[in-house]
């Protein structure tokens, strides 16, 4: 799958942290709604990979949104995750392993990464595209920005802190790709089963990036 081209309309990765089980088909109506191409469940979550199957299932018949992992952290998650369908994979770190397996594989594969060093590295591997995270720990939008000068041609993901208002930041300051997770998907708001609110949520930050984009 060509991840990068699939996300180009929408350039957003929604992070799913701790989202309960049986919150799965209220978390693809309310990323379809609003128009998320690209949604993770983290491997660190209860039940992930029941909870991954279950959304790669309900949202088999829909051709605009995509079901991946995060927090892969050891080639044993990548593993399961693949096994459950995940149809990219995005990880906290680094590991030659995790990148060259998935890239000999085919699958989509976006690892994380801080120095330039490491985005070098990383991109080297294999990486369709390499995660700055935590970027809000090290700058923010003027991290990308200096990112940008020398890594012209290595898709990169802005991910730590990204929410609403500063979304349009980072793609102004270069990032090919956003990733957020509590702002919107709040563990306390799925588990209050709020969808309403992370809906609302969802919406402002799409379309302060559509104002981007467009």
């Amino acid at each position: 799958m060509d991840l990068l081209g699939f996300l180009k309309p929408m350039p957003v990765i929604g992070i799913l942290r701790d989202i309960p089980r049986g919150a799965e088909e209220a978390c693809i109506k309310t990323a379809l709604s609003c128009g998320l191409r690209a949604i993770e469940v983290t491997m660190n979550t209860d039940g992930a990979v029941e909870i991954l199957r279950n959304l790669k299932t309900l949202a088999k018949p829909y051709d605009d949104l995509k079901v991946g992992a995060g927090t892969v952290r050891h080639i044993s998650e990548y593993q399961k995750a693949v096994y459950a369908g995940a149809a990219f994979i995005v990880t906290p770190n680094s590991r030659k392993d995790v990148i060259k397996t998935a890239d000999s594989e085919n699958i989509p594969i976006i690892p994380g990464a801080l120095t330039p060093t490491e985005v070098q590295k990383a991109y080297d591997l294999g990486a369709t595209a390499v995660k700055i995270f935590p970027v809000n720990c090290v700058g923010g939008p003027e991290y990308i920005k200096a990112l940008r000068g020398p890594y012209r041609d290595i898709p990169l993901l802005a991910c730590g802190g990204v929410n609403a208002e500063n979304a349009a930041s980072y793609l102004k300051a270069g990032a090919d790709l956003l990733a957020f997770g509590g702002s919107i998907f709040s563990p306390k708001l799925m588990a209050e089963g709020n969808w309403d609110e992370i809906g609302q949520r969802l919406k402002t930050l799409l379309d302060a990036v559509r104002a981007v984009i467009a």
